[in-house]
């Protein structure tokens, strides 16, 4: 195979499709050769000064800080307020730590703070040591910007992601599975909360778990040991008995994050935590709803073809009686859009699922799709990248995908979406939606 770049020519071209206006953007693209895994150098440091902080949404107007020290004894304490160095407030939490083989991770430290308001920059620092910190609260209202993007990893292209995703004014960043990709080797967590930490202890990061996040040795070791202790979601503020699973809501949003390597059959607990939140959802309050899991129900690519299927089997009847506007996956090394779509076909009634699994990852691209392009598919490439996902107001949300492109991000695609609230689609779905989620 020449090993030289491979060209790609893309026409300018503005479609109509059932979301809304499409545009999608013409150059002649150069892709870029991969890029190798990142290395880090040690870094010495007291053992009590915080490493690894980011930051996530811990139930209304609360923000969960969390940091490891080497240092065994350093409290779990931050010290916060809106102007640097003053710290008017201060709030205690809690710690935990685990060991994987010949590996003993340092103390990680998990803090609630808040009440917090609104829109507002607050400066922080863990334990009462080491450099302060700052964060922005999203607001209470629209619009309000989602940064997109999973199967981060740790290579050059997962640091060109990060970088462009930090030239984006967002408040939440979504990552829909495969972190580290530690992969057993869990120095690389420890590696990968360094690499983020400039983003995710600036805006709350909401992720769920992908295949790598699993790390379960039969007879051993449990999966997803690690991910659990090190990125603690607010699981428990939204009434689910698993981090893997959970729900939260921010500015006229609701977002349920699923767990696609966890039991989802009827009889499981996230079946009936899934039905149970639908079930308490208020549209008038949150109009957007959207959902997260790792693995795509709608995929074209030969990579990972079909295993999405026994999941959409079972909850995709329970997100469409809900009206979902948007389902976002990863797992695929590419980039898919469809158009509004249920039980295989294109349905104005049925979400937008878009496949974002492009972050970084370590394995390389995933090139190749099915032919012919399937009718409920509107967009596919497979490059690296991230979403932006901008909800405007109650009716019209803004979906771009920022192709990472030698090393300038290019906006390949875009879309505006409509809600489903704004439709015929829930008044006619209510009564069957509700004898749907009510059903035991």
């Amino acid at each position: 195979m020449d090993p030289k770049p491979l060209f790609l020519n893309v026409l300018w071209l503005i479609t109509i499709s059932s979301s809304g206006f499409v545009v999608r953007v013409g150059a002649e693209y150069v892709r870029p050769l991969p890029r190798k895994t990142l290395h880090f150098p040690w870094n010495s440091r007291p053992s009590s000064h915080p490493q690894q902080v980011h930051i996530s949404l811990a139930g209304d107007n609360h923000m969960r800080i969390t940091w490891i020290t080497d240092d065994k004894s350093a409290p779990s304490v931050v010290e916060y307020g809106t102007s640097p160095g003053r710290y008017i407030s201060v709030a205690q939490g809690e710690s935990t730590s685990y060991g994987y083989l010949f590996y003993s991770s340092g103390k990680i430290h998990h803090t609630v703070i808040g009440p917090l308001d609104h829109n507002t920059v607050y400066y922080y620092r863990c334990g009462g040591q080491g450099s302060e910190f700052q964060f922005k609260t999203p607001s209470a209202q629209f619009p309000i910007t989602f940064a997109v993007a999973g199967d981060l990893g740790q290579t050059g292209w997962t640091k060109s992601t990060l970088d462009h995703i930090d030239l984006c004014k967002y408040d939440v960043h979504l990552l829909p599975g495969d972190l580290s990709y530690a992969d057993y080797v869990q120095s690389r967590w420890d590696t990968f909360g360094e690499l983020v930490q400039p983003l995710a202890s600036a805006r709350p990061w909401m992720v769920t778990q992908g295949n790598h996040e699993k790390e379960n040795i039969p007879f051993i070791k449990e999966g997803f040991q690690s991910y659990n202790a090190r990125w603690k979601m607010p699981y428990e503020e939204s009434g689910s008995s698993s981090n893997l699973y959970y729900s939260f809501e921010v500015a006229g949003s609701h977002v349920i994050m699923l767990g696609s390597y966890t039991d989802y059959d009827e009889q499981s607990d996230q079946y009936r935590w899934l039905k149970a939140d639908l079930l308490m959802v208020d549209r008038k309050r949150t109009p957007w709803l959207i959902v997260l899991f790792h693995v795509p129900w709608y995929n074209s690519n030969n990579a990972h073809h079909g295993e999405g299927d026994r999941m959409m089997a079972t909850m995709e009847p329970l997100l469409y009686d809900a009206s979902v506007d948007i389902v976002l996956a990863g797992h695929v090394h590419a980039y898919e859009r469809t158009k509004r779509v249920n039980n295989g076909l294109p349905d104005p009634c049925g979400a937008v699922h878009i496949t974002i699994g492009d972050g970084g990852n370590k394995e390389g691209l995933a090139h190749h799709y099915q032919n012919p392009q399937p009718k409920w598919s509107e967009f596919r490439e497979a490059s690296f990248g991230h979403g932006e996902l901008t909800m405007v107001n109650s009716t019209h949300a803004f979906w771009s995908w920022h192709r990472n492109d030698d090393d300038e991000p290019v906006r390949s695609d875009q879309v505006w979406i409509t809600s489903l609230v704004g439709s015929e689609c829930v008044a006619e779905k209510g009564h069957e939606r509700r004898k749907s989620l009510l059903a035991p």
